[in-house]
């Protein structure tokens, strides 16, 4: 093949125009069911979680103090002009696969190969961070009722004294691949109920927790200087972004086009606003030093003598950090589904279950892939993994729009992206900083994966893509100039 023909099949483009016209087989196809309120739910699920429940405590108490505020704003700002982008998209193509999608349309096969085989990482990462987030929260509660257990499954290698395998974190994920199996509806009413206790919880550890501020615990501000709030917000941003893992449910919305722009946009203001107040009654209630970095909150109603807000507390928190796991694997479910039913994966992985409409087989390759990360990696390695995947993601899906808003400016857009291009350069601005700050070792793993996935695309994917097929199989090919 000459270099000319591979140029050819990489850059060529998912037709925009056919995209909802593809009729799939009835085995490749998802149920719709997913209201606007149902999607919001879902894009809370995502948003809130480890990030208040863990994450904070983990990163004042290590990394920043009590700026660990300032980290959730930076890395919210950076999220937000991301958000505004996967909206404008979310508006013009509801279907599964996000930012895979996005890239495959407007940037060509290789972006959106890349960024989907990059997301299957990550997604898979994220779930497997927050289930160990909910591990430490299971653990806080059988020391309040006098359980041990043996110390070899309270935690991966290297985290404790005597751990080997977080156990309880593993069943988390597999529990949670066993709900995505019974159908969206089923997921959508548990993500709404669920999403409700933990607004509820995180009100009420706001409106307990502001009685017991101690101004004097915000000093020093900066303990580990400045430019620690930067490493923070790279560690912390997994956090802010759970609306992109729920715009890969498009095709399963009732009116995609509509409704998932305001889910984006709704999710992470409701989310922004919990975690400003949460985090500075954290940081105000006790001293980063003393921050519990796994079960945070629980402890520091503990230590100013409300150990039944603990509990309750713990419990609301297994809840609501459960709905990430769920949130997550579902967006990684999705964006395989999406990329096998392309052809750039085995078709195989494609085929939904013939009641259900939800790809089984994919949803337990991806559970039984997150229990072996959540029981066998340190949640920092995990999360710094995460972000890397996710703010490139975040950079691609900006410069896709903005490539899209030249190439297909009279395109019908339910939503539009305002100033632009300044939104979208800033979120890569952003996101480029942010991938700076974070542990060489990161960007290793990361390049070796994306090694990993070239490799499959030249050998595999190149040649069974559906835009590789006659035009009697699949939809005209589009090419870049």
């Amino acid at each position: 093949m000459s270099l000319a023909e591979l140029r050819s099949q990489m850059l060529r483009r998912k037709p925009l125009g056919r995209i909802e016209e593809e009729s799939e087989p009835a085995d490749e196809q998802l149920a719709r069911s997913l209201g606007l309120w149902q999607l919001t739910a879902i894009g809370v699920g995502g948003i809130i979680g480890a990030g208040i429940f863990t994450l904070a405590g983990a990163v004042a108490h290590s990394v920043t103090g009590p700026s660990v505020l300032i980290s959730f704003l930076i890395a919210g700002v950076a999220s937000a002009a991301a958000a505004l982008c996967y909206a404008e998209f979310a508006g013009m193509i509801p279907k599964a696969g996000s930012a895979y999608t996005y890239g495959y349309v407007s940037l060509g096969e290789i972006a959106g190969w890349f960024i989907g085989w990059d997301l299957l990482l990550e997604y898979v990462a994220v779930a497997a961070v927050v289930a160990i987030g909910v591990s430490g929260y299971f653990r806080f509660l059988l020391e309040q009722v006098d359980i041990e257990l043996p110390d070899w499954m309270m935690g991966a290698a290297g985290t404790g004294e005597g751990h080997v395998i977080d156990v309880f974190a593993m069943l988390f994920c597999l529990g949670t691949a066993w709900l995505l199996s019974r159908g969206i509806r089923s997921v959508g009413r548990f993500e709404t109920v669920a999403v409700g206790i933990k607004v509820a919880l995180v009100l009420l550890i706001i409106v307990l927790g502001v009685f017991h501020i101690d101004s004097a615990n915000y000093t020093p501000y900066f303990p580990f200087g400045t430019a620690a709030v930067w490493t923070g917000a790279a560690t912390v941003f997994f956090a802010v972004f759970g609306y992109d893992a729920m715009s890969t449910a498009a095709e399963e919305s009732t009116e995609g086009r509509k409704h998932l722009p305001k889910a984006i946009i709704y999710s992470l203001a409701i989310a922004m606003v919990l975690y400003v107040l949460a985090t500075l009654v954290l940081t105000g209630m006790q001293k980063y030093t003393e921050i519990s970095p796994t079960s945070g909150f629980s402890t520091a109603f503990e230590s100013v003598g409300m150990p039944g807000v603990a509990n309750i507390i713990a419990i609301g928190a297994i809840v609501g950090i459960v709905t990430v796991v769920l949130t997550f694997m579902l967006g990684v479910t999705r964006v395989w589904f999406a990329m096998s039913r392309d052809g750039l994966l085995p078709e195989w992985f494609a085929k939904t279950h013939p009641v259900r409409k939800v790809p089984t087989r994919v949803t337990w390759i991806v559970g039984i892939g997150a229990a072996g990360m959540a029981g066998l990696l340190d949640i920092t390695v995990v999360a710094e993994l995460t972000n890397i995947g996710i703010l490139m993601a975040f950079i691609v899906v900006s410069v896709a729009v903005i490539v899209l808003r030249r190439t297909r400016p009279d395109e019908p857009r339910t939503f539009r992206l305002p100033f632009m291009p300044v939104i979208p350069l800033v979120g890569i601005g952003f996101s480029i900083y942010l991938i700076w700050s974070l542990p060489w070792q990161t960007w290793v793993r990361f390049a070796v994966w994306l090694v990993v996935g070239l490799v499959i695309y030249l050998m595999y994917s190149r040649t069974h893509s559906k835009l590789e097929r006659p035009t009697s199989e699949a939809p005209p090919m589009a090419t870049t100039p």
